[in-house]
């Protein structure tokens, strides 16, 4: 196996930091180019189109990481065809799902719009939407298995073009058909469609090394009843411990919402600013997953402890950075991004819990990279199931005697668990790595 050194997990890294940082960017087009028609009601619909598809392919998130997990411990043992085997087995995987989603796509849809009922006219305009959109469901899956194929495989420069070329593609669409077509809404949905599929086509192009000479020995391992067992544990204790996670902050935005539209707002501020750091961190934690998996697979205690080392160290670095500047520019950046005097005041009080937020949760996030890595899957689990327990005692404590410095108080209490119940169980990483 390689040496591990700083040089590497900076290669894998920066180009995940890059690629994350496009993604808000689409949105925003979206949002401003269905903006120019003039009217309310296709913003809502592409907006509310967008959240309803985003939530349902979120379940299928296990699917990047599972991949990059079991992918990265096997090129670590050298055994090229499971490492396409691997890749083929999840574009299955994703495929399936997508078509299962387009065959039940009336009921998800007519659940959807019951739960976040809006206008006659917005509602009319998102139905349109998602009955083009859904039809790239296969597309959209399945790339969640060639990423992270591609991180396992430390190709994160490919990860970068893949995703600029999806967003320029859709970006590019948006335009012609919005503006100058006219198609509206419709246009939104026939370009990330487009986008979709083209950005699958290009990935398979991208991991083309994994059908060369191991694809036939990988198609006969296809049905390995033993690696099958073990991809559906890995994704199903990843799933599990992702619903719980979505769930924690969702919890957090409702409750949050009961605390008042001006505090709602303020919280909404302050977490755009969160998601900045994990941008970061998703960059050092996938820079983990691959480099851990591989040490795993290679057998290399030694390996697994300097990746683990490497890594985390600039996962603790770059929050240490970002929260000095959120420290020192936070009310400048508050005020950028809100006029409003109420909400500007009332971000500026809980900004100190936003500087905590990354330091206190760097543990969690670079474990869960390291545990993946390793295919600890079971053990993230429970510590997610252990974590949402101490969450919810601290919400129903704190809540009502601190009110929203209450609510900051319990993400925190649920960040710090994470990173202690799993820290707790970092020898098994070491286990794993000598044949546990």
């Amino acid at each position: 196996m390689q040496v591990i050194t700083h040089a590497r997990v900076m290669r894998v890294a920066v180009p995940i930091v890059l690629a994350n940082v496009t993604v808000p960017l689409l949105g925003a087009v979206d949002t401003a180019v269905v903006g120019q028609i003039g009217l309310a009601a296709p913003i809502g619909a592409v907006g509310l189109g967008a959240i309803i598809l985003s939530s349902v392919y979120w379940i299928f998130g296990f699917l990047r990481m599972g991949t990059t997990g079991l992918t990265s411990q096997a090129l670590g043992a050298g055994n090229t065809a499971e490492v396409t085997a691997i890749l083929l087995r999840a574009l299955m995987i994703g495929g399936a799902a997508g078509v299962f989603f387009i065959l039940v796509q009336w009921p998800l849809f007519h659940g959807a719009l019951w739960l976040s009922p809006g206008s006659m006219d917005v509602e009319s305009l998102t139905q349109s939407y998602l009955q083009l959109r859904i039809w790239g469901a296969p597309a959209t899956i399945a790339l969640y298995a060639v990423t992270g194929w591609l991180i396992a495989t430390e190709r994160t420069k490919a990860v970068l073009i893949l995703q600029i070329w999806i967003n320029g593609v859709n970006i590019a669409l948006d335009l012609w058909f919005v503006l100058g077509l006219g198609w509206g809404v419709e246009g939104v949905a026939i370009a990330t469609l487009i986008a979709e599929w083209t950005g699958l086509t290009f990935g398979l192009w991208l991991c083309r090394s994994a059908f060369g000479a191991a694809l036939a020995p990988a198609m006969a391992r296809l049905r390995d009843s033993a690696a099958l067992r073990h991809m559906a544990s890995v994704n199903g204790d990843i799933m599990i411990r992702s619903i719980l996670l979505q769930i924690s902050f969702t919890s957090f935005l409702f409750l949050g919402a009961g605390l008042g539209d001006v505090t709602l707002a303020a919280n909404q501020v302050l977490m755009q600013f969160l998601t900045i750091a994990a941008f970061f961190l998703d960059g050092f934690a996938f820079a983990a997953e691959a480099l851990v998996g591989q040490a795993v697979g290679a057998r290399s205690v030694k390996a697994a402890r300097r990746a683990s080392l490497v890594s985390s160290q600039w996962g603790v670095g770059s929050v240490l950075a970002l929260s000095l500047v959120y420290l020192v520019t936070g009310p400048a950046l508050i005020d950028v991004m809100t006029t409003a005097p109420e909400v500007r005041l009332v971000a500026r009080e809980f900004l100190p819990w936003l500087v905590l937020a990354p330091v206190l949760g760097v543990a969690a996030w670079m474990l869960d990279g390291i545990f993946i890595g390793a295919t600890l899957t079971r053990e993230m689990r429970q510590a997610m199931l252990v974590s949402v327990a101490a969450y919810g005692v601290a919400l129903a404590v704190l809540v009502p005697l601190w009110g929203n410095h209450g609510l900051w108080a319990a993400l925190m209490v649920l960040n710090i668990v994470r990173g202690v119940t799993m820290w707790r169980k970092w020898p098994l990483v070491e286990e794993k790595a000598v044949g546990g």
